[in-house]
């Protein structure tokens, strides 16, 4: 739809199914899902919005998987998980707490640029989905595009 200024906006929701604890990458699948629809743009701009509060989006490095290994590692050193942590809200389980505060670090929107149609994230930088909880269910992504 175009807006007051020529602008034209866009939503999608993605849905990504359930994936185990640990760093995924899901570029491929947003661009997929948004290809007819970043097609449209010559400029513009991507918010990504997770509606989730114990999974994450972040962009980091996309080719070498031992970075989204340790960065899983990274966080389950950082918070504290199991009977000894200090939360008090526990009542959906012991990471449920620990993943509300995971999301909280790494945030749940996401701004990339597009250009030409494509999503500008750099050669090495690739969309994860960080997931927080041992028994995830899938996760919903609401994609909003605008631009010209």
């Amino acid at each position: 739809a175009k807006g007051a200024i020529g602008a034209m906006w866009a939503q999608k929701h993605v849905h990504l199914g359930a994936k185990r604890r640990g760093c995924h990458l899901v570029t491929r699948q947003i661009e997929d899902e948004l290809e007819k629809e970043l097609g449209k743009y010559k400029v513009g701009m991507c918010n990504l919005f997770l509606q989730h509060t114990s999974a994450s989006l972040t962009i980091n490095e996309n080719c070498d998987p031992d970075v989204r290994k340790d960065m899983e590692t990274f966080l389950r050193h950082a918070v504290p998980e199991g009977p000894s942590a200090p939360w008090v809200h526990t009542a959906e389980g012991p990471d449920d707490m620990p993943a509300h505060v995971k999301s909280s670090m790494f945030g749940c929107s996401l701004s990339i640029p597009i250009s030409n149609g494509r999503l500008a994230l750099g050669c090495w930088q690739g969309v994860w989905l960080c997931e927080h909880r041992d028994r995830a269910s899938s996760r919903s992504v609401v994609c909003t595009l605008m631009g010209e």
